[in-house]
């Protein structure tokens, strides 16, 4: 008797419309039948392109093949676990190319598929993947092709996300079921793989990477019809989308026939078949395998070899050094330790820092070995060695363990100037920051490091060395290091504090806004407990402006321009007003308070001061923005007490500090007879300058301390500007393999070389009472793309390049003899020679044939002149009208 529920249907209609709910998310049970082979045609199509040059030819390969399966053992008491023979017959390579219809050819066509030919066998139960089986004599990429023919066959039964491994590794993967039907979508950003190649984390510099991969499989019976899967890969570099390739493939599989075939083989298990088969099966991996052409060690020592190739001497700003940089970096990754050595060994003096720039870039156990051996720090007459090589160490897009030990290991040793122990502190700090970015923050040689740079600020005493560890741990940003830095903002004054809030302003916001940090800097800002110097309270300010703050902060900030000198409250005020930093909420609110009249009046607008912030445009393009600004703070006298100039790139919701110039005088009164401020008195006159390049902190440096020094160097002056910087760097390192569900791979590789040569030059005259300073940046930039695909019989190149040569100057000019004094600042830019190469090759090494496509464009952007504040052409008009009279 049935039993009925409170709505009227039977618990025996509630049970079948449950299961048939169910069971929809079910297909049919798929498997091989005994006795029948069937037939499948097999198609794979291949595109290669330019993704920012519709008018390059476009690489397209396309291979036929027929499939022959059948089922060889089946498991008595689970009939869908299965063994099952998969063998390619009737191979046909295409190759078609849009640009030549003289190039669209049959490359190969056989009959006798050789290594091709040769069968593996796949270990299923119900879609699911057990294990594959091949010959020893397969070929490692012929073996990829046949792991991607078999990948069609895997599914899984129910609907939902699984995690699955096949060619391209283990991914999780989307199901959709449905009658007939089995949808599934890879998710191939989770896919983990055999490591292979490098890439760092840098928002502006790094490579944006979009890929797609969607299959679907028909079948009818238990009996699959098709299985197609289509797939996608856009990659591109995020400063330039000119240098990108799309990689698409598509596999169609379809059933054409099925004949009685071979009985299947009872057996208990798959371990007894593969013993009764003639071939020596052996279980083989189902994702494949990083492969790369040969590369070869001997292109280093055709370098040394040959005799026309070697240089005297190099112009580091030029493009075609920044070239060679490339090219080395790529030799030293091939080469071995002894012909590296024997490079930098033999190399003229002007040479060696080149190629200790490119050992660094490369990295390879064999190029830090042979500088560990070349490099002594316990000798004096390579101390600017020393330094070349850490400061090259501080700019490796991705640094490795090795590097950070080597380093390390330098300055445990016996080190023969403290100028390079200073800067192998600072750099330090700046690996460690790197590889924390790069998520290697727990690696036991990075904590013995961060712990180095603590306990030895912990132990600092004069206050030169705690400035040194403030520096190593701005460029470090531990978010656990915070708190230690807070107390270094408030327990030491003067510089010690500045340098304290200039690492915490280094940190994200997200990191510093916190109850603890925003109360610090309050205090700092309005003096709660102590007096601070003009300069620590407006980094503080600046600090409070970039955070999230409420209306009373910021009226609380204008209230403060009441309490400060003139020139101090002048470049704050000037900060509120620019909205460079106010986000745009804060920006709103300043709308509100605009409207009080006791906050936004003349006595708090109409700042008597000279001392100003100033930002504008640089350039602008669809992929990155930059800009350039300057920060003047003069004394009350009139005298420049700091000038920052900073050019900051924009791109991808990030920002990176490109170049910052930052000149620090205090006592400069003395030099002219007038009274000190901000207990500058007892100090001697002093300037100095500090760098940021792409946000690594060089490590400061001093232009004189005291009057008889600036007399001294006055006097001894060659009138050369003094190099700051100098030498090759890599901006971009990337090198990633692109693993296909068809089973082929594409090898994708950036490298971003910047030839950059920054130098300094201050001319003091005492007895005109003038200065003059000039700041040189000169640099060259090679961008360098290849996305390659390499099978046994079809190699495919798509390449592009984009270099171009620069020069920046910044000038200020100061008349000490006007009161206030006459200053006046010109930012300008030379000619640019710009450069674009996209190419596209084919080969077919069975033929020695290869196919070339070159195209390119060159240009050149006009130098022109960057305005700054009204102010500042006033400055200049009455400095020109002086020295006319």
């Amino acid at each position: 008797m049935a039993i009925k529920s409170h709505l009227g249907i039977t618990y025996t209609q509630i049970v079948l419309l449950l299961f048939c709910c169910y069971a929809q998310d079910f297909s049919e049970a798929i498997s091989f039948q005994p006795g029948i082979s069937f037939q499948y045609h097999y198609m794979l199509d291949l595109k290669i392109k330019h993704i920012s040059q519709p008018s390059m030819p476009e690489t397209n390969l396309k291979i036929d093949a027929n499939v022959q399966t059948y089922l060889l053992w089946r498991k008595k008491s689970q009939p869908e676990e299965q063994l099952v023979y998969v063998q390619i017959q009737d191979f046909t390579i295409h190759r078609r190319n849009n640009s030549n219809k003289e190039n669209n050819s049959v490359i190969k066509h056989l009959t006798d598929t050789g290594n091709l030919g040769r069968p593996v066998l796949f270990h299923w139960i119900s879609g699911k993947l057990l294990g594959l089986y091949g010959t020893r004599e397969d070929n490692s990429r012929v073996l990829d092709l046949k792991r991607g023919l078999v990948s069609l066959f895997q599914f899984q039964n129910l609907s939902g996300i699984h995690t699955e491994e096949d060619v391209s590794g283990a991914c999780s993967v989307t199901y959709q079921i449905s009658e007939g039907s089995i949808k599934k979508t890879k998710d191939l950003s989770s896919c983990t793989a055999t490591p292979f190649g490098f890439q760092t984390n840098n928002s502006v510099f790094g490579v944006s990477l979009n890929s797609t991969s969607n299959s679907e499989l028909s079948h009818i019976g238990g009996i699959i019809q098709t299985a197609v899967s289509e797939e996608s890969h856009i990659v591109y570099l995020r400063v330039t989308s000119l240098l990108g390739s799309e990689v698409a493939s598509r596999q169609h599989m379809e059933l054409t026939s099925s004949n009685p075939g071979p009985a299947e083989i009872h057996e208990d298990s798959v371990q007894k078949i593969l013993e009764l088969l003639p071939e020596k099966y052996q279980k083989i991996e189902i994702a494949s395998h990083p492969q790369r052409r040969n590369e070869g060690s001997h292109l280093l020592k055709n370098y040394l070899k040959d005799s026309q190739k070697k240089q005297t001497k190099l112009d580091i700003s030029r493009v075609s050094t920044t070239k060679l940089f490339n090219a080395m970096v790529k030799m030293f990754r091939h080469a071995k330790k002894r012909d590296i050595l024997q490079l930098l060994q033999k190399a003229s003096g002007e040479l060696v820092p080149f190629y200790i720039d490119a050992a660094v870039g490369a990295q390879s156990s064999a190029s830090l070995a042979a500088l560990s051996e070349f490099l002594d720090f316990s000798k004096k007459k390579q101390v600017s060695l020393h330094e070349k090589f850490l400061y090259s160490a501080a700019f490796v897009p991705h640094p490795s363990k090795e590097l950070l030990n080597l380093v390390l290991e330098k300055l445990k040793g016996k080190v023969s100037d403290p100028v390079i122990m200073e800067t192998g502190i600072v750099i330090s700090g700046a690996i460690v920051g790197k590889m924390c970015k790069m998520k290697l923050c727990e690696l036991k040689d990075v904590e013995i490091a961060k712990a180095t740079l603590v306990e030895g600020l912990h132990e600092a005493e004069e206050e030169s060395e705690i400035n040194i560890y403030l520096v190593a741990l701005k460029n470090a940003q531990l978010p656990e290091t915070i708190p230690l830095l807070l107390q270094y903002t408030q327990e030491n004054g003067g510089a010690v504090s500045r340098k304290a809030l200039a690492a915490l302003q280094s940190f994200p916001t997200e990191i510093i806004s916190t109850k603890e940090v925003k109360s610090t800097l309050k205090r700092i800002l309005h003096q709660t407990y102590q007096e601070y110097d003009k300069a620590s309270r407006l980094i503080a300010a600046e600090i409070l402006l970039v955070m999230d703050h409420s209306q009373m902060d910021l009226i609380n900030m204008i209230l403060v321009l009441e309490n400060m000198n003139t020139e101090a409250s002048k470049l704050l005020l000037s900060k509120i007003q620019s909205g460079q930093q106010i986000k745009n909420k804060s920006c709103n609110t300043e709308k509100t308070l605009l409207k009080d009249k006791y906050l936004y009046n003349y006595n708090k607008l109409a700042q008597s001061g000279r001392s100003t912030f100033f930002s504008g445009p640089l350039t602008a393009t669809k992929d990155v923005s930059s800009t350039y600004g300057l920060d003047l703070l003069f004394t009350e006298s009139g005298l420049l007490k700091q000038s920052i100039s900073d050019i900051t790139l924009f791109g991808h919701n990030n920002h990176l500090k490109a170049m910052q110039v930052s000149l620090e005088a205090e006592g400069l009164e003395s030099l002219i007879g007038d009274g000190a401020e901000d207990n500058d008195e007892d100090k001697d006159a002093t300037v100095g300058m500090s760098a940021v390049l792409f946000d690594v902190q060089l490590r400061p440096v001093v232009f004189f301390q005291g009057y008889m020094d600036l007399v001294s160097k006055v006097f001894s002056s060659s009138g050369e500007p003094m190099s700051v910087v100098k030498g090759n760097v890599l901006l971009i390192d990337y090198l990633q393999r692109l693993p296909m569900q068809s089973g082929l791979q594409a090898i994708v590789e950036y490298q971003g070389g910047l030839g950059l040569e920054v130098s300094a030059n201050i001319d003091v005259s005492i007895w005109e009472q003038e200065s003059k300073t000039n700041i040189n940046t000169k640099a060259s930039l090679v961008f360098e793309f290849t996305t390659e695909l390499d099978t046994s019989f079809f190699q495919a190149d798509i390449k592009a390049q984009v270099d171009a040569e620069t020069a920046v100057d910044f000038d200020s000019v100061m008349k000490f003899s006007a009161f206030p004094m006459l200053m006046c600042l010109e930012l300008r830019q030379n000619h640019t020679p710009y450069r674009e190469t996209y190419i596209v090759s084919e080969s077919l090494p069975e033929k020695s044939m290869t196919y070339t496509v070159r195209k390119g464009r060159k240009a050149t952007l006009w130098g022109r002149d960057f305005p700054f504040h009204n102010s500042n052409s006033e400055m200049c008009r009455s400095l020109l009208t002086a020295d006319e009279q």
